[in-house]
């Protein structure tokens, strides 16, 4: 829980938030292993320890635990002693797809099978990411479960208008601004319109975000493209909410929070066709086909035309009311007891 405004930041708490509501607390004791500034954040009702850099090395006090449960497919922090039993959750393996010389791939690929040997149970969080994994590593007699995310859409916040407040009608994305989230095709989507797009989110990358822009630049409509940066949740639902459509074209995606955010105020959403995105949006969703600029324009033309004939608002906020954090904590807690 290092960086807020992550995807992998909010699973860690809203999956802690609910297995914390759905514990038994006479059985079970919670332990959350956060970093000290951080201590706190899921009440007093449980235990922390606090992160240091040599747990990388050596693990104090986990003999006291019976199970580890390892939040991501990257964690250097292990269980110091082998009878506790650990589950490790993956995320994506998305340095498969990345442009990575070989030998580098091949080297994130046996650290993570050395975690998989290791681990007592293996969550994917798509059918993708099992699948992705089942081809690229061995988990042949490994114990295994796919369990989605929840939708991080808390009835409690309030939308509120955002600093940056479009000046017309807008298209809306959010994500790390990095080249997997393949952001720099959506600034077609904005020729022969009038639309804004507005990109939330922090940037890993300078060199990509300027890509983006150049390609604004070349196709004449850099004076409607913005970056807000990062955002309050708050914010985040005013944009969701306003947007004429979600777009999201990435090309690496494990399960696509943003995509669910999207669906739960029943907007349109628009998504490639790459990796976990077609299972998490499912029918509901709209697609493109390629990242062509006229075959994305032609889709956002009939996606809008489509979605305002039929409105389907409510069959989309239906699929995305089945992903729940709820339901994701009910299942590790019964892996927990079964272990």
């Amino acid at each position: 829980m290092k960086y807020p405004n992550t995807g992998l930041y909010h699973f860690c708490l809203q999956l802690g938030k609910a297995l914390i509501e759905l514990a038994d607390p006479s059985k079970e004791e919670l332990f959350f292993y956060v970093q000290k500034n951080a201590h706190g954040i899921f009440g007093n009702q449980v235990k922390y320890i606090h992160q240091h850099s040599f747990h990388k090395f050596i693990m104090p006090l986990s003999c006291n635990f019976d199970i580890w449960s390892k939040t991501y497919q990257g964690t250097m922090y292990n269980p110091r002693f082998k009878r506790i039993k650990s589950i490790l959750t993956i995320h994506d393996i998305n340095f498969m797809y990345d442009d990575k010389p070989l030998f580098k791939k091949r080297k994130y690929l046996k650290a993570l099978q050395q975690k998989i040997d290791s681990a007592s149970h293996i969550i994917a969080i798509s059918n993708f990411v099992l699948t992705d994994i089942s081809k690229h590593c061995n988990i042949d007699n490994k114990s295994v479960s796919v369990i989605y995310n929840g939708c991080n859409i808390s009835d409690e916040i309030i939308a509120e208008k955002p600093a940056s407040m479009p000046a017309q009608p807008f298209l809306y994305t959010i994500g790390t601004i990095a080249q997997k989230k393949n952001f720099h095709v959506l600034p077609a989507l904005l020729v022969n319109n009038n639309y804004q797009l507005i990109i939330s989110g922090i940037t890993q990358s300078d060199a990509y975000k300027q890509q983006i822009v150049d390609n604004a630049k070349q196709l004449g409509v850099a004076d409607r493209l913005v970056f807000t940066g990062a955002i309050s949740e708050a914010e985040k639902y005013w944009y969701y909410q306003h947007c004429e459509a979600f777009v999201f074209p990435s090309i690496a995606e494990g399960f696509g929070l943003p995509v669910i955010e999207a669906m739960h105020f029943g907007k349109l959403t628009i998504l490639s066709t790459h990796t976990s995105l077609p299972e998490v949006g499912g029918p509901h969703a709209y697609y493109f086909p390629d990242f062509e600029p006229t075959t994305m324009q032609q889709t956002l033309f009939n996606s809008l035309a489509h979605y305002h004939q039929q409105n389907p608002q409510v069959a989309i906020k239906n699929w995305a009311s089945q992903f729940s954090w709820q339901q994701a904590a009910i299942q590790y807690l019964n892996i927990y007891r079964t272990l």
